[in-house]
């Protein structure tokens, strides 16, 4: 199978190219939902991911514009950590209180933080999700599986696995947030941010998204799609407008 591989400067850029590359290579592949989907192994690196513009308004499918801030609370503030028994689980409650079998709880980001204080160049800096006692059972179990931190040349890089990732209605809003997550850390660390990678082992569309996949591509193909990225200081202040 062919392999999206994207590599840009900012993250609206890499986004829609690997969309563009997705729709070129992806096969079509049944899924445990009684649909099919355009899917392939996916690569994409940031080169800057606090580069701007950095919001892309296409990417923002959370319900509501102010929806991207609200998922970047969830992922590094815990939000929504009191709905985790409910629905299994949030990324936050999994990196930042993640429980084992006996009981324990570790702040897997806290360990994180301190491994790169103390070696900054080690390669055991990393936080996963996946439960196996848990999660091999469940009908939902987590996307997002494991992320990795090294610091480069004076930089924190960032490297995201994820078993399963929709290209189209989720991709943007999980790296807007992770990388979100890479600059937090990196402030605990002392460091700047560098690179953001974001691996994906299915990177897909559903079927029932097809014919807005394809309008998208095409949007993206003519130049048109970059109307509607936007610097984040005007995101903000247009939340702000909206929210009054």
């Amino acid at each position: 199978m062919n392999t999206v591989h994207t590599v840009g400067e900012i993250l609206p850029e890499v986004w829609e190219q690997s969309l563009v590359k997705l729709s070129e290579i992806g096969g079509v592949i049944d899924t445990e939902y009684g649909e099919r989907s355009i899917d392939a192994p996916a690569i994409l690196v940031v080169k800057n991911p606090f580069g701007e513009p950095r919001v892309n308004l296409k990417g923002i499918v959370a319900g509501s514009l102010k929806g991207l801030l609200e998922y970047v609370d969830e992922v590094i503030r815990g939000v929504h950590d009191h709905l985790a028994e409910k629905f299994g689980y949030t990324y936050h409650e999994r990196l930042f209180s993640y429980k084992l079998p006996n009981g324990s709880v570790v702040n897997q980001i806290e360990k994180v933080v301190e491994k790169l204080r103390k070696a900054p160049y080690t390669r055991r800096a990393q936080a996963i999700t996946w439960q196996p006692w848990r999660d091999l059972e469940t009908e939902h179990p987590p996307c997002l599986q494991r992320m990795w931190f090294r610091v480069v040349d004076g930089r924190l890089v960032m490297h995201v696995h994820m078993r399963s990732n929709d290209a189209l209605k989720a991709a943007y809003m999980n790296m807007y947030a992770f990388t979100e997550l890479q600059r937090y850390i990196a402030e605990r660390v002392g460091v700047g941010v560098g690179y953001y990678m974001h691996v994906a082992d299915s990177y897909h569309v559903y079927e029932r998204d097809w014919k807005w996949f394809k309008a998208f591509v095409e949007q993206i193909k003519s130049g048109d799609s970059k109307k509607r990225w936007i610097s984040t200081q005007s995101y903000l202040e247009t939340v702000r407008k909206l929210s009054r």
